[in-house]
């Protein structure tokens, strides 16, 4: 940012960006130590406070993602160590550091910050003993998280050459102290986990300050450990040293070497239990094949004469066809007869004779019929004549051809005599040809004694 003109007059916005600008560029990363005063979280997880000495001040900013890394939880009095960027705030013209990381100040704030944290892990139940996983009982490939050029790696792998060479090795080469140390563990354990190519982890680095070993005793550490799949040894400074991973790891080691007398056979006892089985082998191959020959001697005295078994063989084989020759024979007749039994039944049981007879039974009644029907005919047709003839006499049609008419009221009913109707009823008179439709003017009734 190229800076203006003193002779030209600078807005205040312009003047903080300015300004702000050359501290960060003048303090990119700074550490400072001091005490905490006036610290406020509010909801959006921001850390806000005051570093202060015997005198002066400044104003800091931790911001939640940068807050979340830190395995340290700040409170007010405590004396610390910063590290961040010196910067202004433009808004109130404010000069403060953002800070990155936090951690107590001195040995005694580092055993603080331990005790704090191991007592709140504790509490989420990472030490739990249910938690733990068991060692495989044979590993075949251990992978190794440490330093490349560190004590540690030097310690197992001596370790693991005297007591099983054919044990393979896996380094996930770390850096075991300083700021960039527990994300690379962390990220060491992860590979290994998804990448799957060990039976076993050992965690660790040699002896050192507590400020040494404090990469082992970061939270994000501790919860990678807990949350591996594969079982975890940890193996951090020498005995007297304990870490937060070795409370997490599902296994303990005092050292790095005891690590690796842990995880790996003896091959002694290995090559004296090789010795032992293979005696045992032997001694039961031989017992084995002494078996085998007794009961070969004792197969080769019951066996015979092949020459004479293939003779019996053959002999049983011709009888053996002979009865089965005539036992074919046999079925063959019974067979046979039964065929001509079933012939004689069937000519006996055959449908033509019946079917000729029944022939011959209608052609008789078919002749009976006609001739029936040739009997009864003239007679019925005349009696049909006469009973045609009759009808015709009586039906009230032929009445109508002789010049009568019928006479019936509005409901159909033959009107018989003249009170039948009444004046002004409708009557209809039916005639040899068509009707007459009239209605009734005068009615005179015949005497009784007509």
């Amino acid at each position: 940012m190229a800076i203006s003109d003193p002779q030209s007059p600078l807005t205040v916005s312009q003047l903080n960006r300015q300004v702000k600008f050359l501290l960060e560029h003048q303090y990119p990363a700074v550490p400072v130590s001091g005490e905490l005063s006036n610290v406020a979280r509010p909801a959006s997880g921001h850390l806000y406070f005051t570093l202060k000495d015997g005198n002066a001040q400044v104003r800091c900013a931790m911001f939640r993602s940068s807050l979340e890394r830190s395995s340290y939880r700040p409170k007010e009095g405590d004396q610390v160590i910063v590290r961040g960027r010196v910067s202004l705030y433009e808004g109130r013209g404010d000069y403060q550091i953002i800070v990155s990381s936090m951690q107590p100040d001195g040995e005694g704030a580092l055993q603080q910050a331990f005790f704090q944290l191991k007592e709140r892990l504790e509490k989420e139940g990472l030490f739990a003993p249910e938690h733990k996983q068991p060692l495989p009982e044979h590993i075949r490939t251990v992978g190794v998280v440490t330093s490349r050029t560190g004590a540690a790696l030097h310690d197992i792998l001596t370790v693991l050459k005297r007591r099983f060479p054919a044990m393979a090795v896996i380094l996930y080469p770390v850096a075991v102290q300083g700021d960039e140390a527990p994300g690379q563990i962390v990220t060491a354990i992860e590979t290994a986990n998804r990448l799957n190519q060990v039976d076993a982890l050992i965690v660790g680095r040699g002896g050192g300050s507590l400020e040494d070993l404090w990469s082992f005793n970061e939270e994000a550490v501790a919860r990678a450990i807990f949350a591996s799949r594969l079982p975890i040894v940890s193996a951090v400074g020498h005995e007297v040293d304990v870490s937060i991973s070795d409370f997490v790891a599902d296994v303990r080691a005092a050292t790095p070497s005891q690590a690796a007398e842990l995880i790996s056979p003896d091959q002694n006892d290995i090559r004296r239990l090789l010795i032992n089985q293979r005696a045992r082998l032997a001694r039961g191959l031989d017992q084995r094949l002494q078996a085998d020959r007794r009961r070969l001697l004792h197969a080769r005295q019951r066996l015979r004469d092949p020459g004479g078994l293939l003779r019996e063989w053959q002999q049983r084989l011709d009888e053996r066809a002979g009865r089965l020759l005539r036992a074919l024979k046999a079925s063959q007749h019974s067979r046979n007869q039964n065929f001509q039994t079933l012939t004689a039944r069937l000519r006996r049981a055959s449908p033509i004779a019946q079917l000729n007879s029944d022939r011959r039974r209608l052609e008789q009644l078919d002749k009976q019929l006609r001739r029936l029907a040739q009997q009864q005919l003239p007679p019925r047709r005349q009696q049909l004549g006469s009973l045609a003839r009759r009808l015709n006499a009586l039906s009230p049609l032929n009445t109508l051809e002789r010049g009568y008419s019928i006479t019936r009221d509005e409901h159909n009913t033959v009107v018989q005599r003249a009170d039948d109707v009444s004046a002004g009823q409708r009557i209809t008179t039916l005639l040899r040809s068509g009707k007459i439709v009239s209605r009734v003017e005068q009615i005179e009734a015949a005497d009784k004694d007509d």
